[in-house]
């Protein structure tokens, strides 16, 4: 996708320059807001993996494994620990014995919560540290990232929640 630029004279190019960018800003964000995980003795994976079955669960443990994109090997490491803290319990698919389900407990519930709390007070507590400019740029940039955001999820096949 090639814009032409804008009113003023501004290249608004989407070329591989800004997806390059773009990518690097998502990434160093994405992994700034992981390290809040650890406060809650979890991997920003184990962290990740609960927060989709708080979210969406009761799930098959294979639509975690797509949504996440974490081989199966590694998923049902993690899932082996999150249910060993008491945080998710797993059980058999009503609908086909042979699948999987995976379910927040209480405790795992509230882990979640946390988790999401505070990186909501972090990420806050930061763009309060930024010029008003900054802060409205960003504010004004969100419907763009939330379609961006759909787009990538539709890339992938939807997946139903089973149980």
């Amino acid at each position: 996708m090639q814009g032409a630029g804008d009113a003023a004279g501004v290249d608004t190019a989407f070329d591989t320059d800004a997806a390059a960018r773009l990518r690097r800003v998502i990434g160093k964000l994405a992994r700034s807001m992981n390290e809040s995980a650890s406060s809650e003795e979890l991997t920003p994976t184990q962290a990740s993996v609960l927060g989709v079955v708080v979210a969406r669960g009761p799930i098959r443990i294979s639509a975690v494994a797509e949504l996440e994109g974490v081989n199966p090997t590694m998923l049902s490491r993690v899932m082996g620990v999150l249910e060993q803290k008491g945080l998710i319990v797993r059980s058999s698919a009503t609908s086909d014995q042979r699948g999987v389900v995976a379910e927040a407990t209480v405790a795992g519930r509230e882990k979640s919560m946390r988790i999401m709390e505070r990186r909501t007070a972090i990420l806050l507590a930061v763009v309060e540290r930024l010029p008003a400019e900054t802060a409205t740029a960003l504010l004004a940039a969100l419907p763009a990232l939330e379609e961006l955001t759909a787009a990538f999820a539709e890339r992938r096949p939807t997946l139903a929640r089973e149980s």
